[in-house]
């Protein structure tokens, strides 16, 4: 029996394939684009999408088993700042702007001092849409049943 490494680079690959996409449409565009490596027999390129896949595999496997909330969390970190980006934008920003006028009318705060700058939203709104479509995405994949909480096979 000959060792055929185009063939076994693509099994690697339909294994990872097979792991990171649940969805069945995804993961036979993903087959899809690793039989055309296969047809091509470009080894190299082959072997380079397949370790790449089984490079996300191992990060996502480490960063969900991590303890430490600074690894872990870093996505719902993302969240909760942009949730206080947004407050601090639309809620306290206002606000703070209403208690200065009081402040300053009452001689508490002396005229020519000015309160802090509003962010800019531009940047803020681009981050939270995106997220929110992310958010999105993950939930109609939930009510079409094709969400998985983990890499194991069920």
């Amino acid at each position: 029996m000959s060792f055929d490494p185009i063939s076994a680079a693509f099994m690697l690959g339909k294994t990872a394939i097979e792991k990171i996409w649940p969805d069945p449409t995804k993961r036979a565009e993903e087959m899809r684009k690793l039989e055309e490596l296969k047809q091509k027999g470009d080894l190299a390129q082959l072997n380079a999408h397949v370790q790449l896949m089984l490079a996300q595999i191992n990060v996502n496997a480490q960063e969900a088993k991590h303890k430490s909330v600074f690894v872990a969390g870093w996505r719902p970190f993302i969240g909760w700042v942009g949730g206080i980006a947004l407050a601090y934008q639309f809620v306290l920003y206002p606000l703070l702007l209403w208690v200065w006028s009081i402040l300053e009318v009452n001689a508490v705060i002396p005229k020519g001092i000015v309160p802090p700058p509003v962010m800019d939203s531009g940047a803020l709104w681009t981050i939270i849409t995106g997220m929110l479509g992310i958010a999105g995405m993950r939930s109609y994949d939930k009510g079409k049943g094709t969400s998985k909480d983990s890499l194991k096979s069920e």
